[in-house]
C-alpha cells in the first residue's frame, strides 16, 4: 500500500508544471522575449530638406527616423555614392530595432544627417537615396529646394505636351496611360486618356490583351500647373459648365460620349422583390413558407 502511494505521488509531482497541448493559454514556452531585438541598417522613409553649411561644402540632410521611449537610432550618416560630377549623389542610412513593434518605435521625429563634400556644391544638383532630388537654383540659401515629379525646372503650363503630362499626375492617372485627345486653349484644357487593362501578351490577337478603360477631364490653369476641374464622360459642355461657367463652349460643344466600354457605369442593383418576405439576415432575404 505504501508503495502504491508513492507511485501515486510520483505522477503526481511529475506532472507540475507540465502544459499538455490543448491545454492552459495555447502558448508554447519561447526564450524569444529574452533575446535582444535585432538593430538593422535601413534607408530613411524619404528626404525631407537639404541645406549647406558656410563653407558651401558640407550637406545637411533632414529625415524622418523611428523614435519611441528607447533609443531607436544609430549611426545616422550620409555618404558619397560616386565621385562628384555634374551631379551629387548620396545616401543616407542608419541602425534601428524598429523592424520589430517590441522595440517601442513606433513613432517618427526628425534627424539630420550630414556628409563634407570634396569640394563646394557649386551649381550641381544633389541626388539622395536614388528618388529624391535637390537644386539650388531658385532656391533662398541656405535651403535647397526639392524637385518635383516632373522634376527640378517643370514645363510652364500652357497647350504644350510635356504640360499635358502634369495635368495627368494632377488627376493620379494610371501607370502607362495615355492620352486619347486633348483641346486646349489658353487657360483651359480638356484632356481623354486611357490605360491597358488586359494582360500583358505582345501582339496576340485576344480581344483581352487589347482591353482597357478611359476617363476625361476638364483643367484650368493656374501658377503651379493644370487644376482639375471636374470629370465627366458626358458629351458636351453640361459637366464642366455645372461648375465652372466660364470654360469656352468653344472646346466642349462637340465632345462626344465617352464609349462606355471606356468609361462603363455601374448603376444601383434595383431593389428585389418583397412578396412573400418576412425580414432578412446578413442580407440574404428569409421567406416565410406560404402556408
Amino acid at each position: 500500500m505504501a508503495a502504491l502511494c508513492c507511485a501515486v505521488a510520483v505522477l503526481f509531482l511529475g506532472a507540475c508544471g507540465t502544459q499538455v497541448t490543448g491545454q492552459g493559454d495555447g502558448r508554447s514556452p519561447s526564450s524569444a522575449a529574452t533575446e535582444p531585438i535585432p538593430w538593422t541598417t535601413m534607408e530613411p522613409s524619404a528626404v525631407t530638406g537639404a541645406r549647406l553649411g558656410d563653407d558651401r561644402r558640407t550637406l545637411f540632410l533632414d529625415a524622418p527616423v523611428p523614435s519611441g521611449a528607447h533609443a531607436c537610432v544609430r549611426k545616422l550618416k550620409a555618404v558619397l555614392t560616386d565621385p562628384m560630377a555634374d551631379l551629387v549623389r548620396v545616401q543616407v542610412t542608419f541602425t534601428s530595432p524598429s523592424g520589430d513593434r517590441a522595440s517601442g518605435c513606433t513613432k517618427e521625429s526628425t534627424a539630420t544627417a550630414k556628409v563634407r563634400l570634396p569640394m563646394p556644391l557649386g551649381d550641381r544638383n544633389v541626388i539622395v537615396d536614388n528618388y529624391t532630388h535637390f537644386t539650388a537654383d531658385g532656391a533662398k540659401p541656405p535651403g535647397l529646394r526639392l524637385c518635383g515629379k516632373l522634376g527640378c525646372t517643370p514645363p510652364a503650363t500652357g497647350c504644350t505636351v510635356a504640360s499635358y503630362d502634369q495635368a495627368l499626375m494632377a488627376v493620379d492617372a494610371p501607370e502607362h496611360t495615355y492620352r486619347d485627345s486633348e483641346k486646349c486653349y489658353g487657360k483651359w484644357l480638356v484632356l481623354d486618356f486611357s490605360w491597358r487593362t488586359g494582360p500583358a501578351c505582345g501582339d496576340s490577337t485576344d480581344p483581352a490583351c487589347s482591353s482597357r478603360l478611359g476617363d476625361r477631364w476638364y483643367f484650368r490653369a493656374k501658377k503651379s500647373g493644370w487644376e482639375p476641374i471636374v470629370e465627366g464622360a458626358a458629351g458636351g459642355c453640361r459637366d464642366v459648365q455645372r461648375k465652372e461657367p466660364a470654360f469656352p463652349t468653344s472646346l466642349c460643344a462637340s465632345l462626344a460620349p465617352l464609349s462606355p466600354s471606356l468609361h462603363p457605369s455601374f448603376p444601383p442593383r434595383s431593389a428585389s422583390p418583397t412578396a412573400g418576405v418576412a425580414g432578412s439576415v446578413a442580407g440574404h432575404p428569409i421567406r416565410t413558407s406560404g402556408r
